[in-house]
């Protein structure tokens, strides 16, 4: 019964106390503090999508191609069978991989790593063929009378040999087992394929044969991993856990811990670029201190007649505080809304960006050097950053949101302490 009163009357003298500062001195500090939250919270959000776009762009490309959701070392049709009828498991793909040497026709070389995967993997497998784009040839590992040991290779990795479609190229050095040759010059294949992804370290060191050249090629020694693909990739450890109760024996790593040192400069990288952000709050913390302790010093007259009319000085300092958490709400839930706008809108906020660095740097080349005013062209970046879709987790958006309500909130906290060491007979004998 005494609660709702008590808020009842300290959210009106909060209200009142602010809409005089608005009308007063105090009003730059407020304005200044809310909107420092507003671009914050919105520079946050839009920052930290966009980079989760491009990270998620890499980690689904070596998930879906390289390093698999769990890989598997083990044999025979049996454990095929049982993990592929699990409900959770979306596909698997046995394969073997070694790491070689490429010497192309003209005589360039190149470092890769050769992944045998059965001939249909592309059939079998949705999300292998979205993420292998191929740009010439097809997808041909099947041996035919006409040619053997097909090669499909990455984009880069063809430019470093000076390969295309059709040209002969050669494993010249492979590891393998101690059956296989380390250096040769009769392991000659032929280019039937060339893939783009959107990951350049596969694109310049990746190559496919078929899984029947890799036994044959790579020894006897070669062990057969299994690459399963889960719906839900965090799972992994789940269904680690369930392989091998049933098949103690077997070797499964995840995708966690398979790329582990990459994904975790990837998480180091995207935490300092929210520390860094996150500094925006800082300071708008500080200014919101600084301008609460004077707006404490300049109600002194007022608190003296609260604390006379029986308000406590809890109460008191709840106004300040309340006064804190509004300015901090009318700060972060638009930045989270005009966030989430740009977000949506990254691409076309790219474009934007394009075209005016291009007339800027346009206007300058005219004005300094106009002969060189047609070598101006617009950056390519721009377009590459428009094609990535950002990606938004709920989770960080209200984060972002809550820790800019909370900075104002602390802030307002710790700078109105100062009510509660004020008493009404020091106020009325210093006035």
């Amino acid at each position: 019964m005494k609660i709702k009163p008590a808020l009842s009357w300290i959210f009106f003298v909060s209200r009142r106390f602010a809409k005089v500062d608005r009308k007063g001195a105090s009003r730059a500090t407020t304005t200044l503090a809310t909107l420092g939250i507003c671009f914050g919270v919105m520079t946050l959000i839009t920052v930290i999508s966009v980079m989760n776009g491009f990270q998620h762009s890499f980690i689904d490309v070596i998930m879906e191609i390289s390093s698999y959701h769990i890989r598997v070392e083990g044999e025979g049709d049996v454990l095929f069978s049982d993990i592929s009828e699990s409900q959770s498991i979306r596909s698997v793909t046995p394969f073997y991989e070694a790491q070689s040497l490429v010497t192309g026709t003209s005589g360039r070389e190149a470092a890769a790593m050769i992944k045998a995967v059965p001939a249909t993997v592309r059939e079998d497998d949705s999300f292998f063929k979205k993420y292998v784009n191929m740009i010439s040839g097809s997808f041909d590992l099947t041996d035919d009378e006409f040619t053997e040991n097909k090669i499909v290779i990455g984009s880069d990795l063809a430019r470093k040999t000076g390969a295309r479609t059709g040209s002969r190229i050669n494993l010249y050095a492979l590891s393998g087992g101690s059956d296989v040759d380390l250096f040769s010059g009769d392991r000659i294949f032929t280019v039937t394929g060339i893939f783009h992804t959107g990951y350049a370290d596969i694109n310049s060191t990746f190559a496919f044969i078929s899984l029947e050249n890799g036994q044959k090629y790579f020894g006897k020694d070669a062990k057969l991993i299994y690459g399963i693909k889960l719906f839900n990739e965090n799972d992994c450890d789940r269904e680690i856990q369930k392989i091998q109760k049933t098949y103690p024996s077997l070797k499964c790593e995840s995708w966690k811990s398979y790329n582990r040192s990459f994904f975790g400069a990837l998480q180091v990288e995207k935490n300092m670029l929210m520390f860094l952000v996150f500094l925006i709050f800082v300071v708008v913390a500080i200014n919101i201190f600084n301008g609460m302790r004077r707006m404490v010093y300049e109600r002194r007259e007022e608190i003296s007649v609260l604390s006379a009319f029986g308000g406590k000085k809890k109460e008191i300092q709840s106004i300040f505080v309340m006064q804190g958490f509004l300015t901090g709400f009318l700060g972060a839930v638009p930045g989270m809304l005009l966030g989430l706008f740009l977000t949506l809108n990254i691409d076309t906020v790219f474009m934007v960006l394009s075209k005016i660095s291009y007339y800027f740097t346009l206007l300058s080349v005219m004005i300094t050097n106009p002969a060189n005013a047609d070598f101006v062209t617009e950056n390519p970046m721009f377009l590459l950053y428009a094609s990535i879709p950002p990606k938004i987790f709920a989770g960080e958006v209200i984060m972002i949101t809550l820790f800019g309500i909370c900075s104002s909130l602390l802030a307002s906290f710790v700078a109105s302490r100062g009510v509660l060491k004020l008493t009404v007979v020091e106020v009325m004998r210093d006035e």
